[in-house]
């Protein structure tokens, strides 16, 4: 501690770097995991659509 000056930040310029690296990996998990849960939402309503067409195929034939 005696060696560094009293201004020295290299400490919290690491940990700023380090919270930025973790807060864009986070942002990139969410961003992931939302991606995947709306391409399932969108992969649902097509199943149930042609479900739907399916069984009006059926009632009217």
């Amino acid at each position: 501690m005696t060696d560094r000056d009293w201004y020295d930040d290299t400490d919290d310029q690491a940990a700023a770097r380090r919270a930025d690296r973790a807060a864009r990996k986070g942002w990139a998990a969410i961003a992931g995991v939302t991606g995947a849960l709306g391409c399932a939402l969108i992969a649902g309503a097509v199943v149930f659509a042609l479900a739907v067409v399916a069984c009006l195929y059926v009632v009217v034939g």
